[in-house]
């Protein structure tokens, strides 16, 4: 059975949850309501230009899972967690090839909905290894990893885990509106250009038409 979740809040509070031990299936969507910048668990806040996330009352977080910087804003990211246990079917050890199935059923469940549609390449699933550039180090989207999801040359859907013995937590974002000035203001020097964060691909499809559908086909996929 899978337990799912929407809840709102700030995104400490939602990276601070503690994993379950129930070894179940669980999606927690998650909707922030105040700006954040989430370092990933090795980063260093030096990276950061603290006056400007104060200027723009952007809090700094961190996650415990890896890769680089994600700004959330309110209204214009989905945040979706996917946690499955050591026992279940979808649980692969590498870690890599494990975050594949997360990646497809993202995909399957965007095509569905309309993006990429209009005789346009679909949502497709990076299946091979890290892909980096100059800025992914500081920048999560900069980047291509295992899983993550891909509309023509720009991310799509960013993947990020975290994993115990027993549980594996897959971290998923997905955005409405991206603002590469901003990140760039809220990073410390030196910095990347415009042009080399204008890699996302937004989405315009009601969030609500969006998590029914990706709800529906992580349950099918399970």
């Amino acid at each position: 059975m899978t337990s799912v979740e929407r809840v709102r809040g700030a995104a400490a509070e939602f990276h601070a949850r503690d994993l379950p031990t129930d070894g179940g299936r669980h999606l927690w969507w998650c909707e922030v309501d105040r700006p954040a910048l989430v370092l990933g668990s090795t980063q260093s806040e030096a990276i950061v230009n603290l006056e400007a996330c104060e200027r723009h009352g952007v809090e700094v977080v961190r996650r415990r899972s890896g890769g680089g910087a994600v700004l959330l804003w309110p209204t214009e990211v989905l945040w979706l967690d996917v946690v499955i246990g050591g026992g279940d079917p979808r649980w692969d050890d590498d870690v890599g090839r494990a975050m594949w199935w997360v990646g497809d059923a993202w995909a399957d469940a965007l095509g569905a909905v309309g993006v990429g549609g209009l005789g346009g390449l679909g949502p497709q699933v990076h299946h091979g290894a890290l892909v980096t550039t100059p800025w992914s180090r500081q920048v999560c989207f900069a980047g291509l990893g295992p899983g993550e999801v891909t509309l023509g040359e720009r991310k799509l859907v960013g993947i990020s885990q975290r994993r115990s013995r027993g549980v594996a937590r897959f971290q998923c974002a997905l955005y409405r509106r991206w603002r590469p000035e901003l990140m760039i203001e809220l990073l410390a020097p030196p910095t990347p250009a415009v042009h080399d964060l204008d890699v996302v691909a937004v989405v315009e499809v009601a969030w609500d038409t969006v998590i029914d559908a990706v709800t529906e086909r992580f349950r099918h996929r399970w």
